[in-house]
């Protein structure tokens, strides 16, 4: 999934960002609510952490645009209150979880793959294609029946070739989805990616290069 993190506290902005990135999410960082409107004019995100008290733009701004918006990205809103009142007022103002500091890195990640769920078509636990069984909740991949160990990258590249069910996906959507703001639009990542993916995935080659377009499952 495609994470965006509004959070002022810097340490625990890059702490929260980089566990989500281990969970094999693509996850950007701001710090201030100007900077995620920004982010989110541009980018399409699954899922925003999103502390309440930002600096510049108020955590509660952010979310009224985003909501007014009419994206499909879930919210869940971050705040040391942790009266009722205020995470009542978090769930009216439209955000669709709300987590009060400190939390677990753990149940936050669990929190996050559930909003993630509901931003985008639901997917089953299991995907299973061309005699690839790629388990979501476990992180394994198996092939004809023998595991095959894959880099984050390559995991969330080959999870989203599995969700199109045949369909073709560009470069460019493959770049949005897995990767983040810092990847370069000219890179050849996701090509060499797909390289190691075929290779790692074996004989007979799954993975079709659609020329010009993109890339699919048969």
């Amino acid at each position: 999934m495609r994470v965006l993190v509004v959070e002022d506290e810097a340490l625990l902005a890059d702490a929260i960002a980089e566990w989500l990135r281990d969970d094999a999410h693509a996850v950007d960082v701001v710090y201030d609510g100007d900077a995620a409107l920004e982010r989110l004019a541009v980018h399409d995100y699954d899922v925003v952490l999103l502390d309440r008290d930002l600096p510049v733009v108020h955590g509660d701004d952010v979310c009224r645009s985003l909501v007014a918006s009419q994206a499909d990205t879930r919210v869940l809103m971050l705040t040391a209150a942790a009266e009722v009142g205020d995470r009542v007022a978090g769930l009216t103002l439209g955000a669709d979880d709300y987590l009060s500091k400190p939390f677990a890195f753990a149940e936050l990640a669990a929190r996050v793959h559930a909003l993630g769920r509901r931003a985008r078509p639901a997917a089953a636990p299991t995907l299973v294609r061309g005699g690839i069984r790629l388990d979501q909740a476990r992180r394994e991949v198996f092939r004809d029946g023998h595991y095959v160990p894959l880099s984050r990258k390559e995991f969330g590249v080959l999870a989203e070739l599995l969700r199109a069910e045949g369909a073709v996906v560009s470069a460019e959507t493959l770049l949005e989805k897995v990767w983040d703001e810092n990847a370069d639009p000219f890179t050849s990542a996701v090509r060499l990616t797909i390289l190691k993916l075929r290779r790692k995935l074996g004989d007979p080659p799954v993975i079709a290069t659609v020329a010009g377009v993109g890339y699919r499952l048969p």
